[in-house]
């Protein structure tokens, strides 16, 4: 997994095969995570994706993708997708760090 540091916060340049790991907000679907495959204007295309349906611990989705959840008990992420996931209406597409990704993947998938 290569790394860039930027004022001395380590974001994810590649984890799988150049992917960067991304937090993406649509027009109509929510927020989602995931390597990000492919970009085609609003669409795009995530690998290994995570709803991010409710969370706790971060302010924004901004501080969520810079510094993660300091509250995973309180947060409703859906379980990994394992297959790819299109999105057609992405008004927002942030870099993670790892931090960030590290406390996500902590989280419990909520599940009923």
């Amino acid at each position: 997994m290569k790394t860039v540091t930027i004022d001395g916060v380590k974001f994810i340049e590649e984890k799988t095969d150049g992917m960067p790991y991304v937090m993406i907000r649509t027009y109509s679907a929510g927020v989602h995570c995931g390597l990000l495959k492919s970009r085609n204007g609003k669409e795009v295309e995530l690998l290994e994706s995570i709803r991010i349906w409710k969370w706790s611990g971060a302010a924004s989705l901004s501080q969520l993708a810079m510094e993660g959840t300091n509250d995973t008990e309180n947060c409703k992420f859906g379980m990994p997708i394992s297959t790819s996931l299109i999105l057609t209406e992405a008004i927002e597409i942030i870099l993670m760090t790892e931090t960030a990704i590290q406390s996500i993947k902590k989280v419990k998938s909520w599940k009923q």
